[in-house]
Protein backbone atom coordinates (compact mmCIF):
# COMPACT_ATOMS: atom_id res chain seq x y z
CA UNK A 1 0.00 0.00 0.00
CA UNK A 2 1.36 3.40 -1.15
CA UNK A 3 1.72 5.94 1.56
CA UNK A 4 -1.56 8.25 2.46
CA UNK A 5 -0.94 11.80 1.00
CA UNK A 6 -1.47 13.94 3.56
CA UNK A 7 0.38 12.37 6.88
CA UNK A 8 2.88 10.28 4.85
CA UNK A 9 1.95 6.91 6.48
CA UNK A 10 0.86 3.21 5.75
CA UNK A 11 0.17 0.00 7.07
CA UNK A 12 3.13 -1.19 7.72
CA UNK A 13 4.99 2.11 9.05
CA UNK A 14 2.44 1.93 11.73
CA UNK A 15 2.52 -1.51 13.18
CA UNK A 16 -1.00 -2.30 13.59
CA UNK A 17 -1.64 0.81 15.58
CA UNK A 18 -5.41 0.72 16.92
CA UNK A 19 -4.78 4.01 18.89
CA UNK A 20 -3.92 7.34 17.82
CA UNK A 21 -2.96 10.32 20.49
CA UNK A 22 -3.40 13.86 18.62
CA UNK A 23 -2.14 17.14 19.93
CA UNK A 24 -2.22 19.93 17.61
CA UNK A 25 1.55 21.39 17.88
CA UNK A 26 3.65 19.24 15.85
CA UNK A 27 6.61 20.18 18.61
CA UNK A 28 4.63 18.51 21.53
CA UNK A 29 4.39 15.02 19.82
CA UNK A 30 8.43 14.61 20.29
CA UNK A 31 7.62 15.27 24.42
CA UNK A 32 4.40 13.15 23.98
CA UNK A 33 6.22 10.19 22.25
CA UNK A 34 9.18 10.39 24.64
CA UNK A 35 7.34 10.50 27.74
CA UNK A 36 5.03 7.31 27.14
CA UNK A 37 8.21 5.82 26.09
CA UNK A 38 11.73 5.93 25.22
CA UNK A 39 11.87 3.78 22.39
CA UNK A 40 9.43 6.08 20.58
CA UNK A 41 10.25 7.16 16.87
CA UNK A 42 9.16 9.32 14.27
CA UNK A 43 7.93 7.98 11.94
CA UNK A 44 6.98 10.52 8.85
CA UNK A 45 6.75 14.78 9.33
CA UNK A 46 4.57 16.32 6.45
CA UNK A 47 2.81 20.01 6.61
CA UNK A 48 1.31 19.88 10.05
CA UNK A 49 1.60 16.00 9.98
CA UNK A 50 4.11 14.15 12.70
CA UNK A 51 3.96 11.07 13.79
CA UNK A 52 5.68 8.88 16.38
CA UNK A 53 5.44 5.54 16.57
CA UNK A 54 5.14 4.39 20.69
CA UNK A 55 5.41 0.73 21.69
CA UNK A 56 3.06 -0.07 24.51
CA UNK A 57 3.12 -2.86 26.52
CA UNK A 58 4.59 -6.24 25.18
CA UNK A 59 4.15 -6.21 21.54
CA UNK A 60 1.41 -3.26 21.09
CA UNK A 61 1.93 -0.04 19.54
CA UNK A 62 0.24 3.25 19.43
CA UNK A 63 0.22 6.56 17.31
CA UNK A 64 1.42 10.30 18.24
CA UNK A 65 0.29 12.21 15.13
CA UNK A 66 0.16 16.27 15.38
CA UNK A 67 -3.25 17.40 13.45
CA UNK A 68 -2.52 21.25 13.48
CA UNK A 69 -4.82 23.76 14.32
CA UNK A 70 -8.63 23.85 13.72
CA UNK A 71 -11.33 21.07 12.09
CA UNK A 72 -10.03 21.15 8.65
CA UNK A 73 -6.91 19.70 9.35
CA UNK A 74 -8.13 17.55 12.42
CA UNK A 75 -10.43 15.60 10.01
CA UNK A 76 -7.86 14.79 7.31
CA UNK A 77 -5.70 13.09 9.64
CA UNK A 78 -8.89 11.04 10.99
CA UNK A 79 -9.73 10.34 7.60
CA UNK A 80 -6.63 8.71 6.70
CA UNK A 81 -5.53 6.69 10.02
CA UNK A 82 -8.47 5.65 9.66
CA UNK A 83 -8.31 4.51 6.65
CA UNK A 84 -4.88 2.68 7.63
CA UNK A 85 -7.16 0.91 10.79
CA UNK A 86 -7.08 2.99 13.45
CA UNK A 87 -10.38 3.09 15.65
CA UNK A 88 -9.75 5.14 18.35
CA UNK A 89 -8.19 8.88 18.22
CA UNK A 90 -7.63 10.81 21.38
CA UNK A 91 -7.20 14.72 21.38
CA UNK A 92 -4.75 15.89 24.17
CA UNK A 93 -4.78 19.84 23.98
CA UNK A 94 -4.37 23.36 25.88
CA UNK A 95 -7.40 25.16 26.78
CA UNK A 96 -8.58 28.70 28.20
CA UNK A 97 -10.85 27.89 31.06
CA UNK A 98 -13.83 30.49 31.33
CA UNK A 99 -15.21 29.28 34.55
CA UNK A 100 -13.32 31.04 38.40
CA UNK A 101 -14.40 26.67 39.46
CA UNK A 102 -10.84 25.82 36.64
CA UNK A 103 -7.30 26.53 37.76
CA UNK A 104 -4.47 26.76 35.71
CA UNK A 105 -3.26 23.35 35.18
CA UNK A 106 -6.76 21.43 35.44
CA UNK A 107 -7.55 18.73 33.24
CA UNK A 108 -10.47 19.57 30.99
CA UNK A 109 -12.21 16.36 30.06
CA UNK A 110 -15.05 17.21 27.38
CA UNK A 111 -18.04 15.33 27.39
CA UNK A 112 -19.62 17.19 24.78
CA UNK A 113 -18.84 19.93 22.30
CA UNK A 114 -20.76 23.31 20.99
CA UNK A 115 -20.36 23.16 17.41
CA UNK A 116 -18.65 26.65 16.12
CA UNK A 117 -17.01 25.32 13.40
CA UNK A 118 -17.43 24.55 9.70
CA UNK A 119 -15.94 21.29 9.31
CA UNK A 120 -18.15 19.28 11.38
CA UNK A 121 -21.18 20.47 9.16
CA UNK A 122 -19.74 18.15 5.95
CA UNK A 123 -19.99 14.92 8.11
CA UNK A 124 -23.00 15.87 9.58
CA UNK A 125 -26.07 18.66 10.69
CA UNK A 126 -26.08 20.52 13.13
CA UNK A 127 -28.65 18.47 14.58
CA UNK A 128 -26.03 15.71 15.23
CA UNK A 129 -24.53 15.97 18.83
CA UNK A 130 -20.90 16.51 18.99
CA UNK A 131 -20.19 13.91 21.58
CA UNK A 132 -16.84 11.74 22.92
CA UNK A 133 -16.96 7.61 23.30
CA UNK A 134 -18.66 7.14 26.81
CA UNK A 135 -15.69 4.08 26.96
CA UNK A 136 -12.71 6.35 25.63
CA UNK A 137 -14.26 8.90 28.32
CA UNK A 138 -14.27 7.19 31.24
CA UNK A 139 -10.69 5.81 31.03
CA UNK A 140 -9.80 9.36 31.13
CA UNK A 141 -11.68 9.98 33.80
CA UNK A 142 -10.58 6.86 35.77
CA UNK A 143 -7.13 7.70 34.73
CA UNK A 144 -7.26 11.21 35.75
CA UNK A 145 -8.22 9.87 39.34
CA UNK A 146 -5.83 7.34 39.54
CA UNK A 147 -3.08 10.17 38.61
CA UNK A 148 -4.27 12.51 41.21
CA UNK A 149 -4.73 15.35 38.61
CA UNK A 150 -7.39 18.13 39.30
CA UNK A 151 -9.98 17.57 36.50
CA UNK A 152 -13.82 18.63 35.37
CA UNK A 153 -15.69 17.18 33.01
CA UNK A 154 -17.91 18.89 30.81
CA UNK A 155 -18.63 21.02 27.30
CA UNK A 156 -16.38 22.69 25.63
CA UNK A 157 -16.87 25.41 23.31
CA UNK A 158 -15.06 24.32 19.91
CA UNK A 159 -14.16 27.62 17.67
CA UNK A 160 -12.98 27.38 14.06
CA UNK A 161 -10.98 30.88 15.37
CA UNK A 162 -8.61 31.66 18.23
CA UNK A 163 -9.70 35.52 18.05
CA UNK A 164 -13.24 36.26 17.29
CA UNK A 165 -14.61 32.74 17.42
CA UNK A 166 -13.80 32.98 21.53
CA UNK A 167 -14.33 36.61 22.03
CA UNK A 168 -11.07 38.30 21.95
CA UNK A 169 -10.30 41.68 21.43
CA UNK A 170 -6.60 41.80 21.76
CA UNK A 171 -6.26 40.77 17.95
CA UNK A 172 -5.36 43.27 15.05
CA UNK A 173 -8.82 45.36 14.34
CA UNK A 174 -10.08 44.63 17.81
CA UNK A 175 -13.12 44.01 16.59
CA UNK A 176 -15.84 40.91 17.02
CA UNK A 177 -18.67 39.91 14.92
CA UNK A 178 -21.97 40.87 16.55
CA UNK A 179 -22.83 37.23 16.45
CA UNK A 180 -19.90 36.58 18.99
CA UNK A 181 -20.19 39.74 21.51
CA UNK A 182 -21.25 38.74 24.46
CA UNK A 183 -21.19 35.14 23.42
CA UNK A 184 -17.93 34.12 26.41
CA UNK A 185 -20.79 35.08 28.95
CA UNK A 186 -23.79 33.24 27.18
CA UNK A 187 -21.30 30.22 27.16
CA UNK A 188 -20.37 31.14 31.15
CA UNK A 189 -24.15 31.12 31.92
CA UNK A 190 -24.60 27.89 29.99
CA UNK A 191 -21.57 26.20 31.88
CA UNK A 192 -19.66 26.13 29.72
CA UNK A 193 -16.20 25.26 30.66
CA UNK A 194 -13.50 26.08 27.78
CA UNK A 195 -12.85 27.38 24.75
CA UNK A 196 -10.37 25.02 22.08
CA UNK A 197 -10.19 24.46 18.30
CA UNK A 198 -10.64 20.96 17.30
CA UNK A 199 -12.99 18.70 19.90
CA UNK A 200 -16.36 19.35 17.75
CA UNK A 201 -14.77 18.15 13.98
CA UNK A 202 -13.19 15.55 16.18
CA UNK A 203 -16.22 14.26 17.70
CA UNK A 204 -18.47 14.59 14.63
CA UNK A 205 -16.20 13.60 12.13
CA UNK A 206 -15.39 10.06 14.42
CA UNK A 207 -18.57 9.18 15.62
CA UNK A 208 -20.17 10.10 11.60
CA UNK A 209 -17.50 6.95 10.59
CA UNK A 210 -18.77 5.30 13.44
CA UNK A 211 -15.45 5.16 15.23
CA UNK A 212 -13.96 6.22 18.69
CA UNK A 213 -13.30 9.53 20.12
CA UNK A 214 -12.09 11.38 23.13
CA UNK A 215 -10.55 14.86 24.53
CA UNK A 216 -8.58 15.70 27.13
CA UNK A 217 -7.18 19.45 27.21
CA UNK A 218 -5.06 20.70 30.05
CA UNK A 219 -5.76 24.62 31.57
CA UNK A 220 -3.31 27.49 30.41
CA UNK A 221 -5.14 30.50 30.80
CA UNK A 222 -8.13 31.09 33.44
CA UNK A 223 -10.05 33.62 31.01
CA UNK A 224 -12.31 34.53 34.16
CA UNK A 225 -9.47 36.46 35.22
CA UNK A 226 -6.83 37.00 32.70
CA UNK A 227 -6.03 36.49 28.76
CA UNK A 228 -2.11 36.30 29.77
CA UNK A 229 -0.47 32.74 28.96
CA UNK A 230 2.50 31.97 31.48
CA UNK A 231 5.40 29.41 29.42
CA UNK A 232 5.00 27.71 33.13
CA UNK A 233 1.65 27.14 32.81
CA UNK A 234 1.71 25.80 29.77
CA UNK A 235 3.96 23.03 30.67
CA UNK A 236 2.45 22.07 34.12
CA UNK A 237 -0.86 21.89 31.78
CA UNK A 238 0.99 19.66 29.31
CA UNK A 239 2.88 17.37 31.43
CA UNK A 240 -0.60 16.77 33.29
CA UNK A 241 -2.37 16.46 30.21
CA UNK A 242 0.52 13.45 29.25
CA UNK A 243 0.17 11.85 32.47
CA UNK A 244 -3.23 11.50 32.19
CA UNK A 245 -3.16 9.81 28.92
CA UNK A 246 0.05 7.84 30.14
CA UNK A 247 -2.33 6.01 32.71
CA UNK A 248 -5.14 5.57 30.14
CA UNK A 249 -2.91 3.65 27.44
CA UNK A 250 -3.72 0.31 29.10
CA UNK A 251 -7.11 0.68 28.95
CA UNK A 252 -6.93 2.46 25.47
CA UNK A 253 -5.11 -0.35 23.82
CA UNK A 254 -7.99 -3.12 25.10
CA UNK A 255 -10.94 -1.18 23.64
Amino acid sequence: MAKIYHIQLDRKMIRNAKVAILPGDPGRVIKIGKNLSPKSRELAFNREYRSYLVPVGKKENILVVSTGIGGPSTAICIEELAVLGVTTFVRIGTTGSIQKSLKVGDVVITSGSVRLDGTSTHYAPLSYPAIPDFFVTRILVEAAEKAGISFKVGITASSDTFYPGQERYDSFTGYVIRDFQGSMKEWQKLNVLNYEMESSALFTTVSALGLRAGCIAGVIVSRASTEKIKKIDVKRAEDNTIEVIRKSIPKLISL
